[in-house]
């Protein structure tokens, strides 16, 4: 009796244990009552000055999206970068790489661009050569178009320089930088081959035979043909002359008797080396009874763009076939 007694009591703690009042819930965080960021305005984009070919500082708000370009070199130094796709107008001469073709043609610059038709086409950049006159350029500023001269280089160093500015004008700088190591590493490449060279040929380079055969144009000193032929191993009848461009008589060929003739005027001109042969007097120079006359694109020397390195590689082909087969 009394063991029934025990756990009746026992199991009536128990039962009023779990009949105990609950603990108090906890409340919960009244939330914090937060405002919204306030929108941040985009931060003006910080202007970019450039120093062109004339020393005239040249200022852009923002890379430019469309360009015109005025100088076949030009066009093929925006191609070589990558920002061939960044041009919306070009000259009649911009014909390469075969891209260009495609884009609107401006006309040939004789006697002088339609600037009103440049406006029209809402450039950021009018990229131009050191062959447009000043005065030109002046206009095209004064209304309100933003012009870029890119300079003439003198060497190779300064064809680079100028890749990289125009790099830096339109944000190509990564796509410039490897474009001029690859140029670098080729004129090296041609160096190289024609370290040691003790016999370097004579070079006669014809620029136009049309007004008179037996006083052709050719390239004197500082010019791009001069220095190529040098660089390549060679050496220029013209680099005597006075001038960077000048006649030449038959007199003056046949007593310096060039060893190679290279034809730049095939080009435009259609000029042959059977043609060449036929000509009067021209029988006795050594290249002509050698075989040594070659047809040449000028494009390759007289375009101030990445494909001068083209030209040397050529050049060097020609003048020295046994080194580089």
């Amino acid at each position: 009796m009394l063991r029934k007694l025990i756990i009746a009591l026992l199991l009536a703690g128990l039962l009023l244990a779990g009949c105990g009042p609950a603990s108090a819930p906890t409340e919960a965080p009244a939330p914090v009552q937060t405002e919204p960021p306030a929108p941040t305005a985009a931060p003006a984009p910080t202007p970019m000055t450039f120093t062109d070919g004339l020393g005239r500082e040249v200022t852009l708000t923002a890379l430019p999206s469309r360009i015109v370009s005025l100088a076949p070199s030009n066009t093929e130094i925006l191609f070589a970068i990558g920002a061939g796709d960044k041009i919306i107008a070009r000259d009649s001469y911009s014909d390469y790489p075969p891209e260009a073709l495609e884009i609107p043609d401006l006309g040939s610059g004789y006697p002088s661009f339609d600037v009103e038709a440049i406006i029209a086409l809402e450039p950021d950049l009018v990229l131009v050569s050191a062959l447009m006159p000043p005065e030109q350029i002046q206009s095209m500023q004064e209304n309100g178009l933003t012009v870029f001269q890119v300079p003439n280089p003198q060497t190779l160093e300064d064809l680079y320089a100028n890749l990289e500015q125009v790099a830096r004008l339109t944000g190509n700088e990564s796509d410039a930088a490897a474009l001029v190591a690859s140029l670098r590493q080729r004129v090296e490449a041609v160096q190289n081959k024609l370290q040691g060279v003790s016999e370097r040929p004579l070079v006669f380079y014809e620029l136009d035979a049309s007004q008179d055969a037996n006083a052709p144009w050719t390239s004197g000193p500082g010019t791009f043909q001069d220095m190529l032929i040098g660089m390549a191993g060679g050496r220029n009848i013209g680099a005597g002359l006075q001038t960077g461009w000048a006649q030449i008589s038959l007199e003056e060929l046949l007593n310096q008797d060039p060893d190679v003739i290279l034809l730049g005027d095939y080009l435009y001109g259609g000029v042959t080396p059977e043609q060449v042969a036929a000509r009067p007097g021209w029988e006795a120079l050594t290249a002509v009874k050698e075989g040594q006359v070659y047809t040449f694109d000028d494009n390759l020397v007289s375009r101030p763009g990445p494909r001068l390195v083209d030209g040397l590689e050529a050049l060097a082909k020609l003048l020295h076939p046994d080194l580089f087969k």
